[in-house]
């Protein structure tokens, strides 16, 4: 397909655009679910097309296909240079900031490809896994489990002479589960993430976590007593400290938000450009944005703008140090884009995104966090969490959570909730452990709707004097 990309960068060209990437993008994967016990859905999926977008006249193009002959591609990008330069109602110019040429070819290493594990194989393992969750004496009520992988080979080539290759192979599994004990019900769903072969899944153990969880839902439910009413102190383990870095800096964060470009899509932002330095945390918080984690779900080294990503400090020391930009919002602050820029698919615009989005580590173990606290909660991941469009006010529901008795960890606590403003959630935290964790998810923004693979997580922190609901 190298030729075709190349193709399309010159007839670009011989229309004098100032500026033209050509991604070309190539998928096979395939996805199972089931349906308590019964496989209900099961996918094989090839994908490949083109991806193009240019400025002409400071007006921004794009135009995609999967017809990937040399007369199709050039009778479209003819037509769409014609509608965009007889459009008279542009009101905004777009412009780029510059940025370095780059040559390269790189591929997330695969033990196991996918591509050599059999279907069956990865059936039965979700078949044997679901009977042995149902084997532990706990009512499931409902089950859905599905295990999905994706191998993604992209070419990229702009106007300015970057060529960049990737291969990526994406794995998940997720599983969502109701229980009834008690005369309670409680659900719980969650996804795993990386990019890797095959061997990550054995290194999951798939069977435990099932297992796991349905039992820690059943204590709960059998034992769990309701929170405290007071003002209390937190624990949150890591599971929850990743969603509230993804939903109340992740998101606020991206620039296009922050310009009211993503409004009416995927929300906007309370964050304004001239918060840049000042205060949002404790001095011990430290949140950050790094897609070159080696395995991550959220991994790349090259953005689909052709800028090569980085590890991006969002809060250094409690103060809002960065945000996440594209070329384009990179020109509106006056600085170089730190590589925030994807995609999804070849049909769709690439947008500022989050790669994985982590609170770093702080010196305290897991447990020295509980010591000093006489009464509180520790809420070791959730069923249930929102947040509102500007990401400011947010809310969270415990699931497998526990009362802090004089520095011990006691009886289960049955769904504490943690309502908090973004400020309030950061200026409260005064202890972050060193038990890293990550955690996926798809993320979701634009219109049509992109689902970005990320991670997020981090160690437990310690927020203190917080009311539960």
């Amino acid at each position: 397909m190298e030729d075709l990309v190349e193709f399309a960068l010159k007839e670009l060209e011989k229309n004098k655009v100032t500026y033209a990437e050509v991604r070309y993008t190539h998928s096979i994967g395939n996805g199972i679910i089931l349906k308590n016990q019964v496989p209900q859905v099961g996918s094989f999926e090839e994908n490949e097309g083109i991806g193009i977008r240019y400025i002409l006249n400071n007006a921004l193009g794009f135009l995609s296909t999967n017809e990937l002959e040399k007369n199709k591609i050039k009778e479209l990008i003819e037509r769409n240079l014609r509608k965009v330069a007889s459009n008279k109602k542009i009101n905004d110019l777009i412009y780029l900031e510059s940025d370095k040429t780059y040559k390269e070819n790189y591929e997330v290493k695969q033990k196991i490809k996918l591509v050599d594990v059999d279907f069956s194989e990865k059936t039965k393992l979700l078949l044997d896994a679901e009977k042995q969750m149902r084997s532990q004496g706990v009512k499931v009520t409902g089950s859905f489990i599905a295990l999905g992988d994706s191998t993604t080979t992209q070419h990229f080539e702009n106007t300015e002479g970057s060529i960049i290759k990737s291969i990526i192979p994406r794995i998940s599994f997720w599983y969502q589960i109701g229980i009834l004990e008690n005369n309670k019900v409680m659900q719980r769903y969650w996804p795993w993430g990386a990019s890797a072969g095959f061997e990550i899944v054995k290194k999951w153990d798939i069977q435990k976590i099932l297992t796991d969880e349905v039992k820690t839902m059943a204590n709960n439910l059998r034992n769990g007593i309701e929170p405290p009413k007071e003002y209390t102190d937190l624990v949150v383990a890591p599971q929850v400290v990743g969603i509230m870095c993804h939903e109340s800096v992740g998101h606020p964060y991206e620039a296009d938000r922050i310009l009211g470009r993503e409004a009416a899509q995927a929300g906007e932002s309370f964050v304004s450009k001239e918060m840049l330095n000042t205060r949002i945390g404790s001095d011990v918080v430290n949140v950050i944005d790094d897609p070159t984690i080696e395995n991550s779900f959220g991994y790349y080294k090259y953005d689909d703008e052709g800028v090569m990503a980085k590890k991006r400090i969002l809060i250094k020391n409690g103060l809002i140090n960065e945000f996440l930009h594209n070329r384009e919002t990179a020109y509106a602050f006056k600085i170089k884009s730190n590589g925030s820029s994807r995609a999804s698919d070849y049909d769709k615009e690439p947008l500022i995104r989050m790669g994985n989005t982590i609170l770093e580590e702080g010196d305290y173990k897991e447990e020295e966090l509980f010591e000093d606290v006489k009464k509180g909660v520790f809420v070791k991941n959730f069923m249930e969490w929102n947040i509102d469009d500007k990401r400011f006010n947010q809310k969270y529901v415990g699931a497998d959570a526990y009362l802090i008795e004089n520095g011990k960890i006691t009886k289960p606590v049955i769904k504490p909730i943690i309502e908090i403003t973004t400020p309030k959630l950061w200026s409260s935290v005064d202890a972050v452990a060193n038990n890293t964790e990550y955690h996926s998810g798809n993320c979701g923004k634009g219109e049509p709707m992109q689902a970005c693979p990320v991670w997020f997580g981090g160690p437990s922190m310690r927020i203190r004097n917080i009311k539960l609901g």
